[in-house]
């Protein structure tokens, strides 16, 4: 089946915290690795078997220009000094696993978004992110152009909502773009 795009929260390796959302049927679907599950291999699955013609991804894609000879930061790109994200150097490993997922996936568009700065700027005044969960759902709802098929549980669903949501955004027109296009874009 193939789907139009997923929003993807990255999480680490074996912790059963990376999800996904996607829209299907007009309902927005989450799913979540499980813990001690390669969560690699599981969205590689995701993905194959789903074929997105996008997706839009809570983790850098990119290095600092200055790895290509660009720049002279070795720590952040433009755009994580843009909305204050955090270095793609200190995530590390994180960093280099994002990449090689979308380098299986070469004819498949990848996005990098941040959450944190998509509330920051289209949440105004909200306070519950990451601080309570229902409360910010109900927030949430007001943004989305789908209701869940089953609320999300955790952050990382939501997370993956939000990213989901920063796809809707961009292809639409309506997404904020940080950075700089040699380098890396990050999308709210």
């Amino acid at each position: 089946m193939n789907l139009d795009f997923i929003g993807v929260d990255y999480g680490a390796k074996l912790a059963g915290t990376t999800a996904i959302c996607f829209a299907k049927n007009g309902q927005l679907h989450l799913a979540q690795s499980a813990k001690k599950q390669d969560a690699d291999v599981w969205l590689r699955h995701l993905i194959a078997e789903h074929q997105p013609n996008s997706v839009y991804m809570d983790a850098p894609l990119s290095l600092p220009g200055v790895y290509r000879g660009e720049g002279d930061n070795y720590h952040y790109r433009a755009c994580d000094r843009a909305v204050g994200a955090m270095s793609p150097m200190f995530l590390g490993g994180l960093t280099a696993r994002a990449m090689q997922v979308r380098a299986a996936f070469p004819q498949t568009p990848f996005f990098e978004i941040y959450p944190a700065h998509l509330v920051r700027t289209q949440f105004v005044g909200d306070v519950f992110y990451k601080k309570d969960l229902n409360l910010f759902l109900e927030n949430l709802a007001d943004k989305l152009p789908h209701l869940f098929m089953q609320q999300p549980e955790n952050w990382h669903q939501v997370d993956a909502a939000l990213a989901w949501l920063s796809g809707w955004r961009h292809l639409r027109g309506e997404a904020l773009g940080f950075g700089d296009a040699a380098e890396g874009i990050i999308w709210v």
